[in-house]
């Protein structure tokens, strides 16, 4: 039977392991707020730029009768054998299968491609990603980019990444990119998400409405192209952080909760272990008396 100190330690231990929880839980849901406010104002924004683009691909088209003549951000390379993964994940754990659900996401892609006998290389942005795809991939991972020690994500930041990519486009590493990320929905629902970054995908509207544009479409998609990648992948990274938080302070609320069950046990076994100490040195003691 445990004695009782070994009772008492282990409550106070799991007592400072709740207050830490706790302080967590508190730190994350203040940090959400302004995650989640950033991340919905740039959905519009990217949206927009995905609606502009696909509008101006479509006037572009109908001016040249065919998208072979635009940029190459558009059009590709004409093959998708060489493709990049990036893989966009926290740099910090402790936040329940928030970054193993993209990393899972980012496997069955990565997966498909080696189906099709396709080449890859992947682009981490957070150490958890690459932690847990060094295993399996680690010759195709090509860089890491973190945010360790950095209170927010701003659009620099994604500028940054963006260069990556595209330099790597340009020097002919790869013919399609993809992102892989979690989308917020709520805080206790995040969706893991694919989405092409290279070549821009374009969508059909049937309600689009469409203007003219000057110098002309072809001029505008050269300078737009290289600005949208860096959109997306901030509008990327801004719904990631958003999706940390909310995981992190669901995650953090259940390890209080249980760390408080436990406890109520730990004190209910201590209870009932002192009882039965109290009870068998009351019976030695009346044993005692009796035989004399």
């Amino acid at each position: 039977m445990p004695s009782l100190k070994s009772f008492r330690t282990r409550i106070a231990s799991v007592k400072s392991i709740r207050k830490i929880t706790k302080a967590m839980q508190m730190t994350a849901a203040s940090k959400l707020r302004r995650a989640q406010e950033a991340a919905e104002a740039a959905r519009p924004y990217a949206e927009k730029m995905s609606a502009v683009i696909s509008n101006l691909a479509g006037g572009s088209s109908q001016a040249s009768g065919a998208a072979q003549g635009g940029p190459k951000l558009l059009t590709g390379t004409g093959s998708d054998q060489n493709q990049l993964v990036v893989v966009c994940t926290a740099d910090r754990g402790l936040c329940g299968g928030f970054n193993t659900n993209i990393v899972r996401l980012a496997k069955r892609h990565i997966e498909a491609l080696k189906s099709e006998g396709k080449a890859f290389k992947i682009l981490c942005v957070g150490r958890k990603g690459r932690d847990q795809l060094k295993r399996l991939y680690g010759a195709q991972i090509v860089d890491t980019v973190d945010f360790v020690g950095q209170k927010s994500i701003g659009f620099a930041d994604a500028l940054k990444i963006s260069g990556r990519v595209l330099a790597m486009f340009d020097k002919g590493e790869f013919d399609v990119a993809t992102i892989v990320y979690s989308k917020f929905r709520s805080v206790i629902s995040q969706q893991p998400t694919q989405q092409q970054l290279i070549p821009a995908p374009v969508t059909e509207n049937a309600n689009a409405s469409y203007y003219n544009y000057e110098p002309g479409e072809s001029e505008i998609l050269e300078d737009l192209l290289p600005r949208n990648v860096a959109i997306q992948i901030l509008h990327a990274l801004l719904e990631n952080a958003a999706g940390e938080m909310g995981a992190k302070m669901s995650a953090m609320d259940s390890a209080t909760r249980n760390a408080g069950d436990v406890i109520d046990r730990l004190t209910l076994q201590y209870n009932r272990t002192r009882q039965a100490m109290i009870t068998k040195e009351l019976i030695e003691i009346i044993s005692g008396a009796e035989a004399l």
